[in-house]
């Protein structure tokens, strides 16, 4: 069974969130489950270097040529330091630019974004129609929310008999694009219309990887069923409604990977585990040193977060003033959009001595807050899936969140952390006391630390989803459906085993 996994980010070579995580992770559990998995991607400057710095080699092995206003690219094939086999798109215009994935560094999106993802799913739809002289071929392509939303539209386009998947990660981001890009991106007038990329008078590249990929899955039950309704919907709950009523929508909920093991993990200055958390306490007290926070016996709340509307963050900053007035403290991590880093800016100065901010990502970091947190606070407006909860369940940080999506599906209430339903300020501070509480009975917590640490977030149960959706969408015309490489197509691709002049090696 041979997959072409088309995302826009990969953990450890260019990562923004979540997508991240899952791309490196759900292909490594794929690999073990004996799927010959491989990953597409853009060959940003960030990943170059960090492969090169692994010592890991780039063969540049073809050439996929311009389409409408799409740019040519060269086709690099390595593998990752995990051992993933690694398809790299290069494309010196559109991805040899510093900033994230998406982002100019001075914060913004790449104005030519449309672009830079249509080239990247075109890609991906050409190699798995047999061009770009890479001697293997897919009997299937699983693409990722709305950077590989056209792969599945450019393989309808051009009459292609291979399955796909699109996995929708967070329905709230669509790639929309103005109209008149139509024919930049190659896009047939006949696609233009409800049944196909419009949006709204836009091009959504997310709907239409969702109206053209064979199955569409998300990333917890949840979510599959909230995305079906006009609250969670984001304009496209009809189509998800449809998608669903046919059998074509599953929810298959992501994992963690193993290395997030308080007993073991690098990141993690001390060490510990359920049945002894002293090294658990030794790092409350390296967190609070860091943060210039003052001694406390108190509890300790961690935030590891984007910091966008979505996270709810503004519910947080509302609360601060209790939790400390009860004896609690905060440790916050995170960035994201300017407005709310200044909010919760704010939140950390009012409280110096009791509420630490760091803006910025460190993973270290990150692991040390989760390690040394006695709660997690997500009180998400909407969460599709969610891995921070389930890190700091592994980690004995008993989340308090919003019951939405993954985090009503990962998080037992009142067993390994604590649920609270309506999206409000009195609703979480509900939640908030209801820790404080267990905080005091010593018995009941280490009752529920030991309940979430205990609790099993393996990728390879949701690998053995996918295995059987794969098999069940190439079923057995695979051989009928899989064209043969093609080493040379005139007008289509060529093979080069030069490296293009930007990204030589």
């Amino acid at each position: 069974m041979r997959v072409l996994f088309v995302t826009s980010e990969y953990a450890g070579l260019a990562k923004a969130g979540g997508l991240g995580e899952v791309s490196a992770d759900l292909p490594r559990a794929l690999q073990k489950a004996g799927v010959d998995i491989r990953v597409i991607m853009p060959a940003y400057p960030e990943v170059l270097d960090r492969l090169r710095g692994h010592g890991q080699q780039i063969v540049w092995k073809g050439r996929l040529p311009a389409r409408a206003g799409i740019a040519a690219c060269h086709i690099g094939e390595t593998v990752t330091p995990m051992g993933t086999p690694l398809y790299l798109i290069a494309a010196a215009e559109l991805f040899d630019r510093p900033g994230s994935p998406y982002s100019r560094p001075e914060g913004g999106d790449w104005p030519d974004n449309h672009l830079r993802f249509g080239r990247l799913s075109l890609a991906a739809a050409e190699i798995a129609q047999g061009r770009g002289g890479l001697g293997w071929v897919p009997d299937l392509v699983h693409a990722n929310d709305w950077p590989g939303g056209l792969t599945a539209a450019y393989l309808n386009w051009d009459g292609a008999g291979v399955p796909t998947v699109m996995t929708l990660h967070n329905i709230g981001y669509q790639g929309l694009c103005d109209s008149g890009q139509r024919d930049m991106l190659g896009i047939p007038d006949y696609a233009f219309g409800i049944d196909g990329v419009e949006f709204h008078g836009a091009i959504s590249f997310l709907k239409a990887g969702l109206f053209y990929s064979d199955h569409v899955t998300t990333v917890s039950p949840g979510y599959a069923r909230e995305i079906t309704t006009e609250a969670f919907g984001a304009g496209l709950h009809g189509l998800m409604r449809t998608r669903s009523s046919r059998g074509e929508l599953s929810g298959i909920a992501n994992g963690i990977d193993e290395s997030w093991d308080p007993a073991s993990n690098p990141n993690l200055s001390r060490h510990f585990h359920a049945a002894n958390l002293d090294g658990k306490r030794a790092l409350a007290s390296s967190v609070r040193e860091v943060l210039c926070l003052e001694p406390s016996e108190g509890p300790l709340f961690g935030v590891v977060s984007r910091l966008v509307h979505q996270k709810g963050l503004d519910l947080v900053a509302e609360s601060a003033d209790h939790i400390v007035e009860s004896g609690g403290q905060i440790a916050l991590l995170g960035m994201g959009d300017p407005d709310v880093e200044r909010m919760v800016s704010r939140m950390g100065r009012r409280n110096r001595k009791n509420i630490g901010v760091l803006i910025g990502y460190n993973a270290a970091m990150e692991h040390r807050i989760l390690g040394g947190s006695d709660f997690c606070l997500m009180p998400s407006r909407y969460e599709p899936c969610g891995l921070t909860q389930m890190h700091a369940q592994r980690y004995g940080a008993l989340p308090i969140a919003h019951a939405t999506g993954g985090l009503a599906d990962t998080i037992e209430d009142g067993r390994t952390g604590f649920l609270f339903s309506e999206f409000s300020n009195d609703a979480l501070w509900d939640a908030c006391g209801r820790a404080f509480e267990a905080f005091a009975e010593e018995d009941r917590l280490e009752e529920m630390r030991q309940a979430a640490m205990a609790r099993n977030f393996s990728w390879s149960e949701a690998a053995a989803h996918y295995r059987g959706l794969y098999g069940n969408l190439i079923g057995p015309v695979r051989a009928a459906r899989r064209p043969e490489p093609v080493a040379r197509r005139p007008g289509r691709a060529i093979i080069t085993r030069e490296a293009p002049d930007t990204m030589a090696a």
